[in-house]
């Protein structure tokens, strides 16, 4: 590096640190990005093993309503890099992408590891350069960055820094949220992180939860308060997660926040009116036992057939002596007790960080100029679907504009 370019310091290897180094090269600084795991894009790897779902297809108004309250704050962000902007930019990397049938856009490769193989290799060719195994702790008293590595620790100078340290979920893949205290105690305003798309606790009886533990409660419908959310839940060891129920999170977490609990319902059998189903059953049971009869009649699995048993030892019922009507009711309304929130550690994202007040529109901490703060370090959460990789990427790029704006006007 020259003695007059400029140096920017990138923290965090992930989606949103590594579209900033990106947009900082192409605008001619030399950049670093500095992260304190052995391997860059650790929790980007792990989202791909499930598919890699980049963004959602869907209108952009639609697209934006996502964000709830935080919209405002990231719309333009997410408007100067859109859905469609990701596509292209993912594309031009060799990774073309489709629309799946959910509406979710996906690389054709249904994985991540080409996709940052091959942002990598452009990274590489833009000259910037990746400093790992240095975990960031800091400032020292003349403003250089601190970072514990190897070899002891190590002073950085810079002439901008953009924080993309992540939330607080998945820790053993770099997001431990430990810069919470190191911003607090320069009085950045941050909302505390919370556990976000997460499962739920639940006390399961010991015959419910040996015996369906990771099975699968496929095509319900999920209601919490006036939501209803079609799609698949997973009994766990300690209580319930999946798609259908990360959508209701949010409003979960908060209502078990507020009042110790949260009732969730579920439709076992979402497309079948209640009068048919009552029909299939008054039908004459015979020697059945009440389990054949239920898989019978209402095609109901097993697990589906055990939650219906667990809900009516928690309110003392038998489900042999139920009328067909207030069986049929049950079985598209059955109440599960969420009594807590899963551990923020398993969560796939983090409600909460830094206070969008603390930013200016550049994305800049008000009190720590040149120091800027991007992706889930920020104070947003949004539902999977793309949303989350999204709005990191945007914010990224954004924070990454930031950077050169305030250059050129220090300059």
């Amino acid at each position: 590096m020259s003695s007059t370019q400029t140096h920017i310091a990138i923290i965090g290897a992930g989606p949103a640190g590594l579209m900033a180094a990106e947009v900082l090269a192409q605008g001619g600084a030399a950049v670093t990005v500095y992260d304190a795991m052995p391997s860059v894009g650790r929790k980007l790897l792990m989202a791909g093993r499930g598919g890699l779902n980049l963004t959602h297809s869907e209108p952009l108004p639609a697209f934006m309503a996502r964000y709830a309250e935080a919209m405002p704050n990231l719309k333009a962000a997410i408007e100067s890099f859109p859905p469609q902007a990701l596509r292209d930019w993912s594309e031009a990397l060799g990774q073309p992408t489709f629309v799946g049938s959910s509406g979710r856009v996906f690389p054709k490769a249904f994985k991540a590891s080409p996709l940052l193989r091959a942002w990598l290799r452009r990274l590489d060719s833009q000259g910037v350069k990746l400093a790992l195994r240095h975990r960031w702790t800091g400032w020292s008293e003349d403003g250089r960055l601190l970072f514990q590595t190897p070899d002891g620790q190590r002073e950085v100078e810079a002439n901008a820094t953009v924080l993309a340290l992540g939330g607080a979920s998945w820790p053993r893949l770099g997001s431990d949220g430990s810069w919470v205290e190191t911003l607090a105690a320069r009085g950045v305003t941050i909302s505390k992180l919370r556990s976000a798309n997460s499962g739920f606790t639940v006390a399961w009886s010991d015959i419910f939860r040996d015996r369906f533990e990771g099975q699968p409660l496929k095509g319900v419908a999920l209601t919490f308060d006036a939501n209803t959310v079609r799609g698949e839940a997973i009994i766990t060891r300690t209580g319930i997660e999946g798609g259908a129920v990360y959508a209701l999170s949010a409003d979960l977490r908060e209502a078990i926040l507020s009042a110790g609990q949260a009732t969730l319902h579920v439709a076992l059998r979402p497309d079948l009116a209640i009068e048919e189903l009552t029909a299939r059953l008054s039908a004459p049971r015979g020697k059945q036992s009440q389990s054949n009869f239920l898989r019978k009649a209402a095609h109901l699995s097993p697990v589906a057939i055990g939650l219906l048993q667990e809900a009516a030892k928690t309110t003392g019922v038998s489900l042999a002596s139920l009328p067909p009507a207030d069986l049929a009711r049950l079985i598209n309304a059955v109440p599960i007790n969420l009594n807590g929130i899963a551990p923020i550690a398993r969560a796939i994202s983090t409600a909460g960080g830094i206070a969008f007040d603390e930013l200016d529109a550049n994305f800049m901490i008000r009190r720590l100029p040149g120091v800027f703060a991007a992706g889930e370090m920020l104070d947003w959460e949004a539902p999977t679907g793309g949303y989350l990789l999204q709005a990191s990427f945007a914010t990224g790029a954004a924070a990454g504009k930031g950077v050169l704006k305030w250059l050129s006007r220090a300059s």
